[in-house]
Formats: structure tokens, C-alpha cells, sequence
């Protein structure tokens, strides 16, 4: 009899995670076993300093189904996510932190509200766990999403997700090193819903993730992925011109009335400065836009690997390559 059960990739990018990954993929594979006919784990190591790739070696060779990618240096979290999405082989594709603030045991949850019709289901914490300036952080980039992925969908962004493999094809030909996953995956469908999942304290270390990080992610997700700036800078420069043209209007007006010009050098001057603004902020703006499309032309990739375990001669994150393995199978 066919196992109806789906089969699941779990990707997870890690960074200076030795001493967790153990326990990781320990705590991973009784849950993998009851939720999935087949299943494997593509840990990415995005450049670790520690011994994290030295362990996942260890673990590759100690468990089947576990897979290893090594970058050349670090790209950042998302980037890492996109190298283990590519290669991933599986019908669903399962993504987490490798801390343990995502519970596997969680994953049942995700996996049940996507069968139910779902495309991308998100794992959304019961409460917040970090500190003031890091939720406040998190508010930030929510709301740099809403103005691509939609307001009611950007309030539940999870680095906990699962979400059907055929929606990387969306983007598959993507090479920006400027990469937000939850943006690409709305580049494939609408279809999004959210689970309330237990999200446990991190057992070792601290999270790399600071304020000032969060920020500019922030900053490089709006300008490199959406055009919401560049209508706040239409908009602005919009009312200043309103603003000019009544102030024009008051000083023809006044001098047809009274027969005299408007005293007042600080009255002109401020005028002055904050037109002088707005076209400079304007400008700041566009030049972000220009920025952007200079590095794309560049060719940066949004990844280099180093070396694989576990691939048997694959090339994991090329694009493409891992998804006609999937269409083919």
C-alpha cells in the first residue's frame, strides 16, 4: 500500500551552531519519521567561525538523509535558505532556525494546516521572546513586508515555515544578493495562512540577529525588492510642491493686496531648506534604486559553495537543477 504521507525537506541555515546541531537533528528525526514517507535535512553553513561544519559532517555520516552544504564565507540567512531551497528534493520544504526556538516537534502543526490547501503555511510565536529593541526591530521589517506581501500576511513572517517545493520555480532564475524569501515566495502565490506554534528560548549562545542588522535588512528587503519608496518620494515631493505653490500664491496675493512683499528672511530661508530636502531625500532614494540595479549588473551571486556531504557529484544550489530533479521523480 502507497504511504500517503508527504515527503519533506527540512532546510536550516546555521551559523556558529556546534554545540546545538546535535540535539537539532536528534530532536528532527522521530518527527520526520511520523509525518513523512521520506525525508532529509540540508543544514547550510553560512560561514561559520566554530567547528559547525566539522559536526555536520559528523552527522551526515551518522544519520541517512542528512545533507550538508558548506559556503564560502557568510551571506546572511536568507541567502543560506535559498542555496538549501534550491536543493532540497522533496514534495515540501520545512525551514528553521538552528537554535531550537523552533521546536521540530512544531512541524506536525505546519504540515497539518498545509494540507489543507495552503501553499505557505507560517509558524507564528504564541508571544515574543527577545528584548525591547529587537521586537522592535522585528515591527520594522513586518512592516517593510506589508508593502509587498500584503498587511494581514506580513503580520504572521516566520523564519518557521513549510511551503510547497514547485513554488521555487517562481524564482528560479533569482541571483540579486539582495534575497527576502517571504517576498519570493509570493512571487508564486497568494495562498499563505499561519499556525500558532510554541517557540521555545535558545538553549546556547546569543542570537546574531541585532537591532541595527534587522534595520538594514529592513532597508535593502524595500529597496531592493519593492518600489514603496520610490512612491513615498513621489508622494513627498507632491505636497512640497502644493506647499510651494501656496506659498506663491500667499506672496502674489499679499503683494497685489498690500502693495508690499513678505518681510522676513528666515520665512524664505525655511521654505528654502525644506524644499531642499524633500529633493534630496528624493534623490537619496532614487539613488538606492541605481545602486541596486549597479550590483545586479554586477553579477553578484546570492551564494558560492565551498564544498557538500552527502550530494553524491549534485551541483545542490544551482538554479534549477534541484527542481528538475523534483519534477523529474
Amino acid at each position: 500500500m502507497k504511504d500517503a504521507r508527504p515527503t519533506v525537506s527540512v532546510v536550516v541555515p546555521v551559523f556558529n551552531s556546534e554545540l546545538i546541531l546535535p540535539l537539532l537533528v536528534q530532536r528532527l528525526q522521530p518527527v520526520l519519521a511520523a509525518c513523512a514517507s521520506a525525508a532529509e535535512v540540508i543544514l547550510v553553513d553560512d560561514g561559520s567561525s566554530d567547528r559547525s561544519w566539522e559536526v555536520i559532517r559528523e552527522l551526515a555520516t551518522q544519520y541517512e538523509g542528512v545533507r550538508g552544504i558548506r559556503l564560502m564565507r557568510n551571506y546572511g540567512q536568507h541567502n543560506a535558505l535559498l542555496c538549501g531551497i534550491r536543493a532540497a528534493h522533496h514534495q515540501i520544504i520545512v525551514t528553521m532556525d538552528d537554535d531550537l526556538q523552533h521546536p521540530p516537534e512544531e512541524i506536525l502543526k505546519l504540515l497539518a494546516k498545509l494540507a489543507e490547501g495552503y501553499d505557505v503555511v507560517y509558524g507564528t510565536p504564541l508571544k515574543p521572546l527577545h528584548g525591547f529593541w529587537r521586537n522592535l526591530a522585528s515591527r520594522i521589517t513586518k512592516v517593510a513586508l506589508q508593502s509587498v506581501m500584503g498587511a494581514e500576511t506580513a503580520r504572521y513572517v516566520s523564519a518557521f515555515r513549510a511551503f510547497r517545493t514547485p513554488l521555487r520555480q517562481a524564482f528560479a532564475n533569482y541571483q540579486d544578493p539582495f534575497v527576502s524569501i517571504d517576498i519570493l515566495l509570493t512571487w508564486g502565490t497568494t495562498r499563505f495562512a499561519a499556525v500558532a506554534v510554541r517557540h521555545d528560548p535558545r538553549l546556547i549562545g546569543s542570537s546574531h540577529y541585532t537591532f541595527g542588522k534587522l534595520v538594514t535588512y529592513a532597508l535593502n528587503m524595500m529597496t531592493g525588492l519593492s518600489t514603496l519608496p520610490l512612491q513615498l518620494a513621489s508622494v513627498i515631493g507632491f505636497v512640497f510642491s502644493l506647499f510651494g505653490l501656496g506659498v506663491l500664491v500667499y506672496v502674489v496675493g499679499r503683494y497685489l493686496v498690500q502693495g508690499g512683499s513678505v518681510p522676513g528672511f528666515p520665512f524664505l530661508a525655511s521654505t528654502i531648506a525644506i524644499f531642499s530636502g524633500a529633493q534630496l531625500l528624493a534623490l537619496g532614494i532614487i539613488g538606492e534604486y541605481l545602486a541596486r540595479m549597479h550590483f545586479r549588473m554586477m553579477g553578484h551571486p546570492a551564494s558560492v559553495i565551498r564544498e557538500t556531504i552527502g550530494f553524491e557529484g549534485e551541483h545542490p544550489c544551482e538554479a534549477g537543477s534541484a527542481i528538475r530533479s523534483t519534477l523529474s521523480s
